[in-house]
């Protein structure tokens, strides 16, 4: 996700070189006749970046240039993706991270941590007041508890769980 100016401007010199490089891999017919299958797999590893890339540049100048006089919906799948859509609001509400940090009265560097660790830095209290700051809403969501996957975790703990213990075991015999 493209968070700033800085990494938009670094996503679309990237972009450009990837372009670049496809061409020239697109005419270089003696790479093609020795082996078509390696480049013809360079070529598509390349696109695939390229079009990963040209999504996010996208989607920060669909940000960057929305209309401010109505709101704008900004899908969330999974509650992991909270933190992006906390930065994808503050980009759209043309809203700086020292402006933020100044409505919040803390300090910009801490906003700037905050983003840089999408978030997992900051406590509960301060997700939910920048969540409030922003006008950050969600409309219809629903939250599914996967019970199975609750029962397939717990087997994995445990067994990390029986795993480490053999291994602290195994230790303190050899250090008998």
């Amino acid at each position: 996700m493209i968070k700033n100016e800085k990494q938009y401007n670094y996503s679309k010199e990237c972009a450009r070189k990837f372009e670049y490089s496809i061409s020239v891999i697109q005419q270089d017919e003696a790479w093609k006749e020795r082996n078509q299958e390696d480049w013809q797999l360079d070529i598509d590893a390349k696109q695939s970046h390229l079009m990963a890339l040209q999504e996010e540049i996208s989607e920060y100048e669909r940000l960057v240039n929305c209309d401010n006089n109505q709101p704008i919906k900004i899908k969330v799948e999974s509650f992991n993706q909270l933190p992006d859509t906390l930065i994808k609001a503050r980009i759209a509400a043309k809203m700086s991270q020292k402006e933020l940090a100044e409505i919040l009265g803390i300090e910009e560097q801490r906003v700037q941590e905050y983003e840089k660790t999408d978030y997992q830095c900051a406590s509960f209290a301060e997700v939910i007041e920048v969540s409030a700051v922003l006008c950050v809403d969600f409309e219809n969501a629903f939250v599914k508890v996967d019970f199975e996957g609750i029962e397939e975790g717990k087997k994995i703990i445990e067994k990390f769980n029986s795993k480490r213990e053999e291994r602290k075991k195994a230790k303190a015999r050899v250090e008998v």
